[in-house]
């Protein structure tokens, strides 16, 4: 079965942050990395994966995307400092996506 993940990025001093939607997280952070993502994120230099959750049908995880960009941005900050206190930048790999 298909995996879909609502992640957040954000740039290196940790002062924005961006939330999005995919159904490969792997391939879309590459897609930010090289510049093919979001706009927002190539101008912001919003490039590091702080937090993502797995959900198992799209429509899930499209509306996790769309309650947390309705969020304030404090209550974004408590979500992943609590699955991430230091604010690392998180690694993906086959163990990390299931």
């Amino acid at each position: 079965m298909a995996k879909y993940y609502c992640y957040i990025l954000s740039n290196k001093n940790r002062t924005v942050l961006y939330v999005g939607y995919t159904e490969n997280l792997k391939r879309r952070l590459n897609e930010h990395l090289n510049g093919k993502g979001a706009l927002f994120t190539k101008k912001y230099s919003v490039l590091d994966l702080i937090y993502f959750e797995a959900f198992d049908l799209h429509k899930e995880a499209r509306s996790r995307e769309k309650q947390l960009k309705n969020w304030h941005k404090q209550w974004k900050w408590n979500l992943i400092k609590a699955s991430n206190p230091n604010l690392l930048k998180l690694e993906i790999n086959k163990k990390t996506l299931k």
